[in-house]
């Protein structure tokens, strides 16, 4: 078996964290005029040209998002129809009554915070209230312009949705009477009890993502690495692994009741509490997670990624009593110290730049 002089071993842990080195295995350093003072068996490696990507890992749980609330009546209304818990509830739909009248779902960004009639000042909510017209059909051959003004035209429309939905026909939409989502959603709760009065300000219903989705923790120390838009793989119980995306990274944090002592303080031990915030996450293909609620996952979170690039396995690397890296590159019976410069660092792998080095050249390794 080859074996090759050392000077210096010192073993740490590979620690990598957002692409970066937190802890490295200096395996050699040669230092001038120093005699080797023991062997160790080597191994081998290939120079590979590859793809590397860097990861933060995340515990998560597969539902339908967090939940938000559903504002909606006139304040002083009786609360008389409910939705069943799971319901989903679609564009056009109602959502609840009060005092017999439907409340209506459709879909936009904005909230409703006044009526909605002819003669109102304009305003984005008035286009809200059209795009939704449109899209249900009752603006079908009004030639109806999707814009801030609410024209006669607008009216006309309002009171074919009155009309088909069995409510008074004014041609005006009041306030309460219809609630802006930006889309689909699924009920999950109500937040009060049949034939309570609406509050002001009170919510009628909690509602989350129609869709499957994941609510994974990631810890306040940490939130620099995960962002929106992140390319993520969620790995299923089973161990299917199914791509998606970071959604949102939420505002709350909570503490993890699992290190910390009554009412969140340092635990008996000194140790705090882990502080995390809820990472919102949509799969790809969220039909492929149907039938899994609540199911514990794993979620890799892409941090960067490098393409094209030459990677040997981090062992490989030499620690230089000079500073800086390099690798002993083996040409048949001679070897040859020839520096790099590391890059990204991803699982057992890191990218490495050198003139001297190429796609095929053997570099050693310890021996496994």
């Amino acid at each position: 078996m080859a074996r090759r002089a050392v000077l210096t071993i010192v073993v740490a842990a590979a620690v990598v964290v957002g692409g970066s080195l937190a802890g490295f295995l200096m395996l050699h350093g040669p230092a001038s005029g120093a005699t080797p003072s023991t062997t160790v068996p080597v191994a081998t490696a290939v120079v590979k040209r590859t793809t590397l990507s860097s990861s933060t890992q995340l515990s998560g749980t597969l539902g339908h998002g967090l939940p938000t609330p559903v504002f909606g009546g006139m304040p002083g209304g009786t609360v008389t129809v409910l939705p069943v818990p799971g319901t989903i509830e679609q564009r056009g739909s109602s959502l609840f009554e009060v005092d017999g009248s439907p409340v209506t779902l459709f879909y936009g960004a904005r909230p409703a915070w006044r009526d909605l009639r002819p003669g109102m000042t304009d305003g984005p909510d008035v286009a809200e209230l059209e795009q939704n017209l449109v899209a249900l059909g009752y603006a079908a051959g009004l030639d109806l312009t999707v814009d801030d003004t609410f024209t006669s035209v607008t009216s006309e429309a309002v009171v074919r949705w009155q009309r088909a939905t069995g409510q008074a026909q004014t041609g005006a939409v009041a306030l309460g009477s219809v609630v802006f989502e930006p889309s689909a959603v699924r009920v999950e709760s109500a937040a009060v009890a049949l034939g309570s009065l609406v509050q002001p300000g009170g919510p009628v219903l909690t509602v989350d993502s129609s869709s499957v989705g994941v609510i994974a923790q990631v810890s306040t120390s940490q939130t620099y690495l995960v962002h929106r838009g992140d390319v993520v793989s969620i790995i299923l119980p089973s161990g299917t692994v199914l791509n998606g995306h970071v959604a949102a990274l939420q505002g709350v944090a909570t503490a993890n009741s699992d290190t910390s002592g009554s009412g969140g303080q340092p635990s008996s031990g000194g140790q705090r509490p882990d502080v995390t915030l809820p990472v919102s996450i949509t799969l790809d293909r969220p039909a492929a997670a149907a039938g899994l609620d609540q199911a514990p996952v794993t979620v890799n979170v892409t941090d960067k990624t490098v393409r094209n690039v030459l990677a040997v396995p981090v062992t490989a690397l030499v620690a230089l009593s000079e500073g800086g890296y390099a690798v002993y590159v083996e040409h048949g019976r001679s070897r040859q110290l020839t520096a790099v410069t590391p890059g990204l660092f991803a699982s057992t792998l890191v990218q490495v730049t050198s003139s001297g080095l190429r796609e095929g050249d053997v570099v050693e390794v310890p021996a496994p």
